[in-house]
């Protein structure tokens, strides 16, 4: 059975990276544009597709310690500032809208069901990214990882969302592709599915025990007719 239980819902959350867009390609080409301007070693995509998840800071941390052995903390800072310039300049050259997003996300506009979108990377990137993929409308509200004091897998972001968009926690449901969605779901006391195609930091999403596993979020509509 379902957890979805759309009829009963009147909130979903939506984490971004892995969960309505593969935006790994461009985090892979702004990484390695940003290494190559600082005369360091390139890494690969499927290496970008591990570390992505926990915003931009981890992954140039992740680059570094693959790369060097050790973080050092001006290192970090010089290819964590060049990161931001070069990705903000080019968010959407490859990333793509994943199967299924968009007529689950008519489905739900046409439900009248609010929505919000909760991810870890920075809140002006998030938005411009919504709004060069034309997605932008369907949100009510769009949180990024340095909206708050705490992010994703605190239950913070989740809980705000819930507050500002006056819904309850059971009302709400939690859609996302990560340990640090299920995680933030499971502490704010919030219903959490997870898709099984995102970015889980090269773990199997099974691991963090998620109440349900999609693979498509049509899925959700035909289990809610």
């Amino acid at each position: 059975m379902s957890i979805a239980q759309l009829a009963q819902r009147d909130l979903i959350l939506f984490d971004l990276d892995g969960t309505l867009v593969d935006s790994a390609a461009d985090l892979f080409r702004a990484l390695n544009i940003s290494l190559n301007s600082m005369q360091m070693p390139l890494v690969t995509e499927a290496q970008v597709r591990v570390w992505v998840g926990k915003g931009a800071a981890k992954l140039c941390e992740a680059a570094l310690q693959h790369i060097t052995g050790k973080v050092e903390a001006l290192q970090h800072q010089q290819l964590l500032q060049k990161f931001m310039q070069v990705y903000a300049a080019d968010l959407c050259v490859n990333t793509q809208i994943y199967p299924g997003v968009a007529e689950f996300l008519d489905y739900c506009q046409g439900q009248q069901l609010k929505m919000a979108c909760v991810t870890n990377k920075p809140r002006h990137l998030a938005e411009g990214l919504l709004q060069q993929l034309k997605l932008s409308h369907y949100f009510q509200l769009v949180l990024g990882g340095d909206s708050l004091p705490q992010k994703k897998p605190h239950p913070l972001p989740l809980l705000h969302s819930v507050e500002v968009l006056h819904s309850h926690l059971h009302t709400t449901l939690m859609i996302g592709d990560s340990s640090n969605d299920v995680e933030a779901a499971r502490q704010a006391g919030i219903d959490c599915i997870v898709v099984s195609y995102g970015y889980n930091h090269g773990e199997d999403i099974y691991c963090c025990q998620p109440q349900q596993v999609i693979d498509d979020l049509r899925e959700l509509i035909s289990t809610s007719q």
